[in-house]
């Protein structure tokens, strides 16, 4: 069926192949002349080092990239000085320069056009590219309010884009971080202490005497300062405690894998609160001088027991006794991890608060071997007028639904660019910066409908993603290491910052996103707004504010400043008010009362598979960093596919062999678009199966990874929303198995 906006597949050169009345580009010559070009090796003293920051994960670690005398990149090395690796960096970042070589990136500007009917890209100059999208900008603002525009980002580029529509007017931005990721979290933990967690984590693991894992997958996810944290914990014989169902490589390390039935975490969780209280093993003088709604929680777990929860989870009575003790053993020195992508089965909010409620009760909260007290240092803004105020933004569609969400929901902006959802207010237009939408949104027929239904699509990315297919205008962003960035300043044990320069002048006519964003901006007569020529000129202010320089930073890439907000942990006795409602720890939370949610968390029964159908539970490779790695060359040779695990008793069931082939069907009907190799193996329920997520790839211009394994998001269609912050849990999913080929045409 034809649409208005086809599903094109951008060409490897970013321009021909794909274009409509254009002659093909010859890239392949292109390419196998580069890959002659032969490299000898060289010392670091022939070489020229540049400070960076890495932007293959959210981690951002410092590092230094080093190019010979011919502008090769060689290497990329860790900043000795970095908190967040202590010059070690993981797989990824040392794989980083695959980024900047990877031939299948884009090169060009492009633009969608329809001769004869058919709609195709073909090669536009960054004039006519940037003219079209500040003409269609113009448009909507106009016709109905910059605020119908809006702007769905990830990672660096959504700093720029993000200046860029405030100026413009528009507030209309979403994040997949928030509501795919880590927001229940940030809920959780603030009803609590009143205190984001935050990215790098505060979790003192280097310390630590007891870490609790639940559903986290240190080691596989390289959160690369708290893994090498990790090792030390290992070292020193800490205690480690991992609820999964499935063994993963941390749960090999631990003393304790508890392989719980998915989704019944939080019945764990409160019979490990049960255990704390009825034993009279909590920290009572933490408790008393903190926390307020301790008897009420008590009341609240009374019947909550190990025996309860034996029946829901399937640990025995004795390991869940076991484990608290463990906990309690080591407190303060114990942390219950909050985990990283917590999106799971629509209740995560108040899973959360369980796990807050738990390291209260341990006393970890502020001490040392627990979560220590973080600081960053405040990035001065550049100058530059005062933004306009909108007139409505994403929280006014909502009507007082997720009245917690902090942050816009990008399944909510979805739901507001299709007319048929009939929401007050209409998104009549997109920039899409440095995220995947096809494969980062949950419920792919919805972002289809949406991708749809708007008048405009601007994409800006490295790669021809599942996302460029949907655009108007495609414009080349360059890599990180090609590039100036915003100054790196997360919150960490000691303040401190990072700087990102360019290496290299940007490959073929990719440009950096702060240029991108200038260059729209002054189109749009909002020049005020990019008052300088170049972001080297923002930077060297910003830095000089905070009493450095460009030049300094260039020379040393991450200065670290002296604490000022008080000492890392709190001490014994210390009096503290916490940003909560009544100055205290909440075991009661009283925001979510005011809002008339459960101010204690409960136990809610979710789906379970029907007969033959089994969980789909989904992960990381420490190799690759979702859907945007798999095809970089350095990362590819590291992990080239995925495989879905099946328990023995499984594959005996359905006669599944090592390495065979199968198709993945889901309960609404969805099949995978791949085949995948089956891994038999006993470290994984019989009732789940698990694949690392960011295969499946369906366009033959991603040369390496084009039909490699199987997509886990085109079989997540089952979403359960959160009803505080709109978070989009993904786990109610269940697949079975079609040993042979369905015969699904793949779009080529």
């Amino acid at each position: 069926m034809k649409t208005r906006r086809d599903f094109i597949k951008v060409s490897a050169a970013g321009a021909g192949a794909a274009a409509i009345g254009l002659s093909a580009l010859n890239w392949n010559g292109v390419n196998k002349a580069q890959a002659s070009n032969s490299q000898h090796p060289v010392s670091d003293e022939e070489m020229t080092s540049f400070p960076t920051y890495c932007e293959v994960c959210f981690w951002k670690c410092a590092g230094w990239t080093y190019v010979d005398k011919s502008n090769n990149i060689r290497k990329i090395i860790g900043n000795k000085e970095d908190p967040h690796c202590s010059g070690r960096l993981c797989p990824r970042g040392t794989g980083g320069v695959g980024m900047y070589t990877d031939n299948d990136r884009l090169k060009t500007p492009l633009i969608r056009e329809t001769v004869d009917g058919k709609q195709g890209f073909r090669k536009a100059s960054w004039s006519e590219a940037l003219d079209l999208v500040a003409s269609k900008m113009k448009d909507v603002s106009e016709n109905h309010g910059p605020e119908s525009f809006a702007l769905f980002n990830h990672g660096a580029p959504g700093a720029h884009f993000k200046h860029l529509l405030h100026a413009y007017g528009s507030d209309n931005e979403g994040e997949p971080a928030w509501a795919q990721c880590r927001g229940p979290r940030e809920v959780g933990f603030s009803a609590t202490y009143g205190s984001w967690i935050g990215s790098p984590e505060p979790t003192d693991i280097r310390d630590t005497d007891c870490l609790v894992l639940i559903g986290s997958h240190l080691g596989e996810n390289m959160h690369n300062g708290q893994v090498q944290e990790v090792s030390t914990a290992i070292e020193r014989n800490a205690t480690i405690i991992t609820v999964d169902p499935r063994l993963s490589t941390i749960a090999s390390k631990s003393k304790y894998w508890l392989p719980i039935k998915p989704a019944t975490d939080l019945a764990l969780l409160l019979s490990w609160i049960h255990v704390l209280i009825y034993e009279d093993i909590y920290d009572k003088k933490y408790i008393e001088q903190y926390a307020i709604g301790f008897e009420q929680l008590k009341d609240h777990v009374k019947n909550m027991t190990p025996e309860w929860a034996y029946g829901i989870t399937t640990i025995q009575p004795d390991v869940i006794r076991k484990t608290a003790r463990e906990m309690a053993n080591a407190s303060p020195s114990v942390i219950v991890h909050p985990g990283r992508h917590v999106a799971w089965y629509g209740d995560d909010s108040q899973r959360e608060r369980a796990i807050a409620i738990l390291n209260a009760l341990l006393g970890s909260w502020g001490k040392r071997g627990g979560f220590y007290f973080k600081e960053a240092v405040k990035v001065p803004s550049y100058p530059h007028p005062k933004y306009p105020h909108p007139h409505w933004s994403w929280k006014d569609n909502l009507d007082g639904k997720y009245p917690l969400s902090a942050m816009g929901i990008t399944t909510e902006l979805l739901k507001a660019s299709i007319p048929e959802f009939d929401y007050k207010h209409q998104i009549k237009a997109w920039i899409v910066a440095g995220t995947n939408l096809p494969l980062t949104i949950p419920n792919k027929e919805l972002f289809q409908l949406a991708a749809e239904s708007v008048d405009f699509i601007a994409v800006v990315d490295t790669m021809p993603m599942d996302i460029t297919g949907y655009a108007d205008v495609i414009l080349p962003e360059c890599t990180y290491l090609e590039r100036y960035d915003t100054i790196r300043s997360a919150p960490h044990r000691e303040p401190n910052i990072a700087l990102r320069m360019p290496a290299v002048e940007p490959k073929w006519e990719s440009k950096p996103s702060w240029w991108i964003a200038k260059q729209l901006g002054e189109r749009l007569g909002l020049g005020s707004y990019f008052d300088y020529d170049d972001f080297s000129e923002v930077l060297d202010w910003q830095l000089k504010q905070m009493g450095t320089s460009l030049d300094e930073m260039q020379k040393i890439g991450i200065k670290i400043f002296p604490r000022k907000s008080g000492p890392l942990y709190l001490g014994d006795g210390e009096e503290y008010s916490f940003n909560t409602n009544s100055g205290k720890i909440e075991l009661y939370a009283t925001e979510f009362e005011d809002h008339g949610f459960d101010p204690l968390p409960k136990f809610t029964k979710h789906p379970e598979p029907e007969e033959g159908f089994y969980r789909l539970i989904y992960g990381r490779a420490p190799m690759h960093t979702f859907s945007r790695t798999s095809n970089n060359p350095n990362l590819h040779d590291l992990m080239d596919t995925n495989s879905v695990w099946v328990n023995p008793k499984v594959a005996d069931l359905w006669d599944l062999e090592k390495g065979q082939k199968v198709w993945l069907q889901n309960q609404d009907g969805v099949v995978s678009t791949f085949p995948i190799k089956v891994r038999i193996t006993e470290r994984i329920r019989w009732d789940s199966v698990y694949m690392v997520h960011g295969f499946g790839h369906n366009n033959k211009k991603l040369t390496r990874t084009y039909g490699r394994g199987a997509s886990d998001a085109n079989l997540i269609t089952n979403i359960m929303v959160d009803p505080m912050m709109g978070g989009t849990g993904m786990r109610g999913n269940f697949v079975t198995f079609l040993t042979t080929d369905p015969g699904m045409e793949v779009e080529i």
